[in-house]
């Protein structure tokens, strides 16, 4: 019998070093999916996708630019949901974080091929271009990855202190984390205002904009003149957008998709968190499969996970014990993991 599967899709910032060469390990079938992917960056003039997977080494500069990273994590994500097992896995539906979108769309057809990987590396183009502000991020969960009130107090007088010496927002609700975003003075104002915490917080995000606030209404205005309408269609799969919003095949409005798209998705915050509780409790899935390149957004889900009990999960290392034991949460970007999902040879095109 097939498991019922959740597939998500990651965000920016999940092609780190361990991840060069991702596409040569594990999709030397899909050529002609790759190969398409290049074309459309030759004809634009940016790097081919390969010859950043092929690298020498990994370069920060390079590498983590959103015009090179966003195609990068499009063609690795989306060549590893083609590589799913579906006489294994009936996947119910597709959502995914920030970038993610995207491929959501792409993955349950509302983009095709030639359009999705257009509006990704327009998109990743225009943030490189005209992104202004910053990204930091910051818990609101403890140790073991339970709500703190400290951290939740912490977080809301940062961002009035944000808001006191500049511009600053909460941009996505990811898990047990917290992105915020600001102009230059709103996020040294939360910088400064955040105490310390888990040996690392609060944790600047190197080369991102403040995506998903006000600060990035011009790239919006700027993403409607140069991607129209034409370019979307009707989902194939349900899709659940970055305000847990449910776009089912048999009853989406295309006009709308593509406003919430350039829209509200860019410019309003993006609760990641409501995604994935949306998932469980609608959908109910057997397992949640994270496409990779990278497992970081591992972590948040399991936060999310622990956060409404699902399967009587209360802690890490409750979740850390299931997953040893009968894992629940599939990620493509571990090979431990990966080996569960996949066709042993996948024939399967993207």
């Amino acid at each position: 019998m097939k498991k019922s599967a959740v597939v998500i899709f990651p965000g920016r910032g999940t092609y780190g070093k361990e991840e060069l060469r991702y596409l040569a390990r594990h999709h030397s079938d899909k050529v002609e999916f790759i190969a398409g992917v290049d074309k459309w960056r030759e004809a634009q003039g940016r790097v081919k996708i390969t010859s950043l997977d092929n690298a020498k080494s990994y370069a920060t500069s390079k590498h983590a630019s959103s015009i090179n990273a966003s195609a990068l994590i499009y063609t690795c994500a989306l060549a590893d949901f083609a590589a799913i097992n579906r006489d294994k896995f009936d996947i119910t539906a597709v959502c995914g974080n920030s970038l993610g979108w995207y491929l959501t769309l792409a993955a349950s057809g509302a983009l095709n091929q030639k359009n999705a990987i257009r509006l990704v590396d327009t998109m990743g183009a225009l943030m490189e271009e005209q992104g202004v502000g910053g990204q930091l991020i910051y818990p609101f969960v403890d140790e073991h990855w339970r709500e703190s009130r400290a951290n939740l107090k912490a977080i809301s007088e940062a961002l009035h202190s944000g808001r006191t010496q500049g511009i600053s927002f909460l941009s996505i609700r990811l898990g047990g984390m917290a992105v915020l975003a600001g102009d230059d003075a709103g996020m040294a104002a939360m910088e400064k205002s955040l105490p310390k915490t888990q040996e690392r917080y609060p944790f600047r995000l190197a080369r991102h904009s403040a995506f998903h606030t006000p600060l990035l209404s011009h790239v919006s205005d700027e993403a409607f003149t140069e991607l129209s309408r034409d370019l979307f269609a009707t989902p194939q799969i349900p899709m659940i957008d970055g305000r847990g919003a449910i776009w089912s095949p048999h009853a989406t409005d295309v006009d709308a998709l593509y406003q919430y798209t350039l829209g509200q998705q860019i410019i309003e915050t993006y609760d990641f968190s409501k995604s994935v509780e949306i998932a469980i409790k609608e959908f109910a899935p057997d397992c949640i499969i994270l496409a990779g390149p990278g497992s970081t957004l591992g972590a948040p889900i399991a936060q999310e996970l622990i956060r409404h009990n699902w399967l009587g999960l209360s802690s890490k290392a409750e979740f850390a014990a299931r997953q040893k034991d009968d894992p629940f949460l599939l990620a493509m970007g571990r090979d431990d993991q990966r080996r569960h999902v996949i066709e042993e040879y996948s024939s399967r095109k993207p």
